[in-house]
């Protein structure tokens, strides 16, 4: 099973990188790409929240739709981040070598290898603007 997922997962990947040169008017993930990491980055936010909602109110069939969705838009981030599948199944190896694999490494563990540090949270997009009287 965690075979045909990565590989359905890495086919994916190779799908998305080839729709980089897409048309975006043809091509639904093109057109992501080319919108930039905020847009493609609320998009996954959104399928996230979705799949949560669906979860919570026992929606199982739609949990498994909105999670397929979900993994669509971590895909297209991976793909604009340079992220490839193989990096992921590698943190995850070496995240279960040190807690197991079903866990989550807690915040303040210090890490064998120290990762990259992380930029403040800002915002996706503040576009409004007040009206004037």
């Amino acid at each position: 099973m965690v075979g045909s997922m990565s590989d359905s997962i890495a086919r994916l990947h190779k799908a998305v990188l080839a729709a980089r040169s897409g048309d975006p008017t043809a091509s639904r993930t093109a057109r992501l790409l080319q919108s930039g990491r905020a847009k493609m980055a609320k998009k996954l936010a959104e399928e996230a929240v979705e799949v949560v909602i669906d979860a919570m109110h026992g929606h199982n069939d739609a949990v498994v739709r909105e999670s397929a969705d979900l993994i669509y838009n971590l895909v297209v981030l991976w793909v604009a981040a340079g992220v490839r599948p193989q990096d992921v199944w590698d943190e995850m190896t070496r995240r279960e070598q040190l807690m197991g694999i079903a866990e989550k490494l807690p915040k303040g563990q210090k890490l064998q290898t120290a990762p990259p540090a992380r930029r403040k949270v800002v915002a996706l997009e503040s576009r409004r603007v007040r009206k004037q009287r």
